[in-house]
């Protein structure tokens, strides 16, 4: 049922197969982790299937090591007519020990498409219910602004597509 799932929490171990040469979880497993937490909270509250738009902001804060216990938070934070923007935190600590760590922090922004042709569908509209939830919608909002003059400024410097592809 739509809208009745404004969190996600994934817990797992960090395998050795999750790590780089450096002995710790590597960026793209983290990622593919956010995303996955992201898209199971963004089709939870809209109840149809998604697709991930963009990742702001992400911070790789502290290291995962193999074997830490790895929670991945995502929550949703604003809503638009057919987006869900999610704040998704990746937390991880040593099963020996109580103190968990931040590790990877970032905003996401999903858009619910329909069925039939895969074009964008309204989703339900979310309101804060705290002032924390208050807080988060109005960063959210911020970094659509701030997506929106990057893709300006980006626009703005794009070298004209060529059509020969000969060439």
């Amino acid at each position: 049922m739509a809208g009745t799932q404004p969190d996600v929490n994934f817990r797992f171990l960090a395998q050795p197969t999750d790590v780089n040469f450096g002995g710790k979880v590597h960026g793209g497993m983290a990622m593919k982790w956010i995303d996955q937490a992201g898209y199971a909270c963004a089709v939870g509250w809209s109840g149809a299937y998604c697709v991930t738009v963009s990742v702001s902001g992400i911070q790789f804060i502290a290291p995962i090591l193999i074997g830490d216990l790895v929670t991945v938070k995502a929550r949703l934070i604003h809503t638009g007519t057919s987006s869900m923007h999610l704040l998704v935190d990746v937390f991880a600590r040593d099963l020996k020990a109580s103190d968990e760590r931040l590790c990877t922090s970032c905003v996401m922004v999903f858009v619910a498409l329909d069925a039939p042709d895969g074009r964008p569908t309204p989703v339900p509209a979310w309101t804060p219910q705290s002032e924390e939830a208050r807080q988060l919608q109005i960063y959210a909002r911020k970094l659509a602004e701030m997506t929106r003059e990057m893709e300006r400024e980006v626009a703005a410097h794009r070298p004209p597509a060529t059509t020969d592809i000969s060439a």
